[in-house]
């Protein structure tokens, strides 16, 4: 498994190394007390010189158990620092492969339209409308920052809206939760420590700026226990996303990858027996926001070399940039199985006499800004410069057809 998924053993080989000298170390202090509580019973029984001899060496006992517990946490601390280090197994059903390249498609809808010009670049058309501005993103930021301005600004408040409207039609509950986590927080969902220099930490008050709001969401039922009764539970969110996108060039013109960003988000707790099931229908849940926007789009499902640390299986959404020619991923859909709900103690009770379990989490963009934006205005400009509203949109805004 790690070997497909690009990982080093090392990890792996640190665990169970270990993981052995913890079980010895905890194996020989069991075998101590045992002599311990086996003496305890004949020292009363015994006199003079050989009772003093057994309490002397019980003297010993105690201490070497003193010092095992003591290496055996120390361990324990350690080996559980490397736990989280290793990246979930994939599903069966995932394609082996290394990168982006052995990424399978398995949908499309709709064809990448034809134009009887030259279709500018969201960028261009950003600033010839007057509705991006990188400059003073710039100036009072830095690189890797924008602002939207008049109809970019509503365009992009008229996005986030139809999609919590959309989403909840389709049975999620809308929630709007803090932007800044703590860092048990980002363990739970499996950010930290894989992607801790991705995220933006604020050390004096030891928090991080959301770097998606599947964290938060997921995070709100830390340390919980559900009835059967209550899953699944289905939550939507916008949120303002934050990402140093460390490594990468986060310089490249335009809006494509940026450090902070606004994003609607789908989280799902569901029962084990279907998750893979569900994943589906929230897969499907994050389509309908292109459908309904008409854009074309296609589906990947993603080889084991191109998932997220946490997921078993995942699907991206990518929209058709017809500027640039190519395709932009708006959405990742991804089921986690029990590996954020182990690390964030989320279980449920299949009934009211028995044990309790793991819960399987899911969670999908539904939909990032702003590729979207970038998919919006580069699908629908016309020949005159202008943009058309999407019609699913123009309710939001006040009935505009065209930006221009």
């Amino acid at each position: 498994m790690m070997r497909n998924r690009n990982y080093s053993e090392e990890a792996l080989d640190n665990f169970l190394s270990l993981d052995g000298e913890w079980r010895r170390l905890v194996e020989e202090s069991n075998q101590l007390r045992h002599k311990r509580n086996v003496a305890s019973e004949q020292i009363p029984k015994l006199k003079g010189e050989e009772k003093q001899k057994c309490i002397a060496e019980m003297r010993e006992v105690a201490e070497r158990i003193k010092q095992l517990d003591a290496s055996a946490l120390e361990l324990e601390a350690r080996r559980d620092e490397v736990v989280l280090n290793i990246p979930n197994v994939p599903d069966a059903s995932v394609p082996v492969g290394c990168d982006y390249d052995g990424n399978r498609m398995v949908a499309s809808h709709g064809q990448a339209r034809k134009f009887d010009f030259i279709p500018k670049k969201h960028y261009e058309l950003g600033e010839d409308l007057d509705i991006i501005d990188f400059q003073r993103g710039v100036k009072i930021t830095g690189s890797g920052f924008y602002i939207l301005k008049g109809d970019g600004a509503r365009l992009e408040r008229a996005l986030i809206q139809y999609m919590l409207d959309l989403h909840h039609e389709q049975g999620y509950t809308e929630v709007f939760t803090p932007a800044i986590v703590n860092t048990g927080a980002v363990i739970g969902t499996g950010q930290y420590p894989k992607m801790k220099d991705d995220m933006y930490w604020c050390e004096r008050d030891d928090l991080w700026l959301n770097p998606t709001a599947e964290v938060p969401v997921t995070n709100m039922h830390q340390d919980e226990i559900f009835e059967r009764e209550q899953l699944p539970l289905s939550y939507t969110a916008y949120l303002p996303s934050f990402r140093r996108e460390a490594g990468r060039n986060a310089d490249t013109r335009g809006i494509i990858r940026v450090h902070q960003f606004n994003k609607v988000e789908l989280v799902k707790f569901v029962h084990p027996s279907n998750s893979f099931q569900d994943l589906e229908a929230l897969r499907s849940d994050a389509e309908a926001v292109l459908q309904g926007l008409e854009l074309p789009y296609r589906v990947l499902l993603l080889c084991t070399g191109d998932m997220g640390f946490a997921s078993a299986k995942t699907y991206d959404l990518e929209a058709h940039s017809p500027g640039a020619d190519q395709w932009l991923e708006v959405s990742s859909c991804s089921c986690f199985t029990d590996f954020q709900a182990r690390r964030a103690r989320i279980k449920f009770r299949p009934e009211p006499h028995l044990k309790s379990e793991f819960v399987h989490t899911l969670n999908g963009s539904g939909l990032a800004l702003p590729r979207t934006m970038v998919a919006v205005l580069e699908n629908y400009q016309n020949k005159d410069g202008t943009v058309t509203v999407p019609k699913a949109l123009r309710s939001y805004m006040k009935g505009q057809e065209i930006i221009g």
